[in-house]
């Protein structure tokens, strides 16, 4: 599979949903960033948008960036209908290609997974190098899949926070993991569907 199936897929994943007015953020941002004091922050996989929203309401400049360009102009019209267009920069990027340059105090990857070629460990290892001293890499990933995943292969395998760790491969000197967890919630799909998923959980300072 080429980059143009990767990108006509997720162009159509986004075009077949209604575009929300208010998306929402995701949990474990909002349980993680609370409290930090604002910066630049850099989205990965931004989607519907609401991380990157959320971050902008909370005085963090924010670069949000998806392989789909649906998903970048509705973020661009929504960051400007929330009075946010100053705060959020979406740019669309194919992270098996190219990464946003820019230095960042954090970086967050929420459910960054795909069906195509995409070699994660060097997108987050990029992701840690693009941190600040004191920055932070917040990776969520699916450690379940939900009724209404576009992923329901059965033989599926989710990597726990710490392998992901492991493969990202980062100095300890340099980069401290501080939360490797797995997490169960209830989630809302659409039509407000719900069910209880596990989250993946790694979060990583750099120190140095």
């Amino acid at each position: 599979m080429n980059t143009t199936d990767a990108v006509t897929f997720w162009d159509g994943v986004y075009a077949a949903r209604p575009a929300v007015r208010g998306p929402r953020p995701n949990v474990r941002l909002t349980e993680t960033v609370t409290g930090l004091p604002p910066g630049d922050a850099l989205d990965l996989g931004c989607g519907n948008g609401g991380d990157a929203l959320w971050l902008a309401g909370q005085g963090w400049r924010v670069t949000a960036t998806d392989i789909s360009a649906v998903a970048v102009e509705r973020l661009a019209a929504l960051a400007r209908s929330h009075d946010l267009g100053e705060r959020v920069l979406p740019v669309r990027h194919d992270l098996h290609e190219s990464f946003p340059s820019g230095g960042f105090d954090l970086v967050c990857a929420h459910y960054l997974h795909t069906p195509f070629a995409l070699d994660r460990a060097t997108v987050l290892r990029s992701a840690a190098h693009a941190l600040r001293p004191g920055g932070r890499l917040l990776v969520v990933d699916h450690g379940s899949a939900a009724p209404w995943s576009w992923d329901q292969d059965p033989d599926t395998r989710y990597p726990s926070p710490r392998e992901v760790a492991t493969g990202i491969g980062l100095d300890p000197a340099t980069w401290t993991v501080e939360r490797a967890e797995a997490l169960r919630r209830i989630a809302t799909g659409p039509g407000g569907r719900t069910a209880e998923v596990t989250d993946h959980v790694l979060l990583i300072r750099r120190t140095g």
